[in-house]
């Protein structure tokens, strides 16, 4: 019965109370939305309540982002970057073995994927660490008694943000978006790429580094533009070019996640037009260098908005481009996501429109199995399916290797009786 403590620097938001969520998931849905946006302020101001009974549930505002001294000082702290004792005599950590040679470049993302998680626990303003931080971190690698010459990622949430944030900082103040490159990129951000290449090059110089690569995924829709002045403004070719000739392992990992411009509105993520274009671009720079570098597209099956007929189509549309596709999962609700509120309540928190999810243990299955369809257990399912979606163009595309094949057997082939 107590009155909550005030702050006069801080305003109060009361949510739809914890009983009205339970009954209704529309009123659900709509919280998110206040929630993501206050944990998105440059300035976080608002806190939030929500009644449980004869109790509250209080939400102060998230800290403001770190200057680059405080994260350096975070960083910089006497870390012995291994395992904690008790798993001396368990064996190999593979999560361990991944990243015990990497470095973190920075906290925060701004691209406000729907799917994920970054933003609720790091936010969407970029705190990047010095070039002297950075170093000697790099320096501490190369004394490690089983380095053998490999930083295997100089990376963070997205690569390719490190010291970006807006050029007019009090115009961050107001914004209220998600995300500072959907659905396109800011007017007021810095894409300068510049750092991070000279950043590239000074760890690659350490002594005792034979290669530094780049594994954490890259938004390469902030790398492509049709305005070359802005292109050499902020070396985005320039970046691709580096990155590529010296800082990637044989394959460039990146995640346009689905075909479908619809499903990639609910992800918040660029049209799948911008894909081709980095793989136009990507290629051009292995045959001017003579590389055989390969690119790897990361795709979800079962998000939200994404139907099996959609994913009919991603199948068509990247047999096309030439992928036989491995790097793919199944979407999994992730507590404090767009994506995950959808799945939950069936409404978008922003629109308040319902959007069809796939639930059902078969629905998802199926989703997920047109990524396969160069698996011969898998034809017979596709031309059922594609029948019953009246779908004959696209089984067209799938299957027209097999069908011509049996249309023109080879002449040694033997006849069944």
């Amino acid at each position: 019965d107590q009155p909550l403590p005030k702050n006069k620097h801080w305003q109060a938001l009361e949510l739809a109370s914890h009983e009205i969520c339970l009954s209704d998931k529309k009123a659900f849905a709509e919280n998110f939305k206040h929630i993501e946006k206050e944990s998105n302020e440059l300035e976080p101001h608002t806190v939030l309540v929500q009644s449980v009974g004869k109790q509250k549930v209080v939400v102060n505002p998230p800290f403001p982002v770190m200057g680059e001294q405080e994260i350096d000082a975070v960083f910089d702290l006497p870390y012995t970057r291994l395992p904690h004792p008790k798993y001396a005599k368990r064996g190999p950590i593979p999560a361990y073995e991944m990243i015990r040679h990497s470095i973190n470049l920075h906290r925060g993302c701004f691209g406000g994927c729907s799917f994920c998680t970054i933003s609720a626990h790091q936010g969407k303003f970029v705190a990047s660490r010095s070039l002297k931080s950075i170093l000697k971190e790099a320096e501490a690698i190369t004394r490690m008694p089983d380095f053998k010459g490999y930083i295997s990622d100089l990376g963070g949430p997205s690569a390719n943000m490190y010291k970006m944030q807006g050029k007019d900082l009090s115009i961050c103040a107001k914004c209220k978006r998600a995300s500072c490159i959907y659905p396109s990129v800011c007017f007021n951000l810095n894409i300068d790429h510049q750092p991070l290449i000279d950043l590239y090059q000074a760890v690659s110089r350490l002594p005792g580094v034979k290669k530094a690569f780049v594994s954490s995924g890259i938004r390469y829709d902030l790398l492509l533009t049709a305005d070359k002045a802005k292109d050499r403004q902020y070396g985005l070719s320039k970046y691709l070019e580096e990155l590529v000739r010296h800082h990637v392992s044989g394959r460039l990992k990146v995640a346009p996640e689905h075909t479908s411009e619809r499903v990639l509105r609910i992800m918040r993520k660029p049209s799948f037009k911008f894909f081709l274009q980095l793989k136009k671009k990507f290629e051009a720079i292995n045959r001017k260098f003579g590389l055989n570098q390969q690119l790897i597209p990361y795709f979800i099956s079962s998000h939200p908005g994404s139907t099996l007929e959609d994913m009919a189509e991603l199948a068509a549309t990247t047999k096309k481009l030439g992928f036989q596709l491995e790097q793919v999962q199944d979407f999994t609700p992730t507590p404090m996501t767009v994506a995950t509120v959808i799945y939950y309540s069936g409404y978008h928190p922003y629109t308040l429109q319902p959007v069809y999810t796939a639930h059902s243990i078969d629905e998802k299955t199926e989703q997920n199995r047109f990524f396969f369809w160069y698996k011969k257990e898998n034809r017979s399912w596709i031309i059922r399916k594609l029948s019953e979606l009246h779908r004959p163009d696209l089984l067209k595309i799938l299957l027209a290797e097999r069908r011509q094949a049996q249309k023109n057997p080879p002449k040694n082939a033997r006849k069944r009786h």
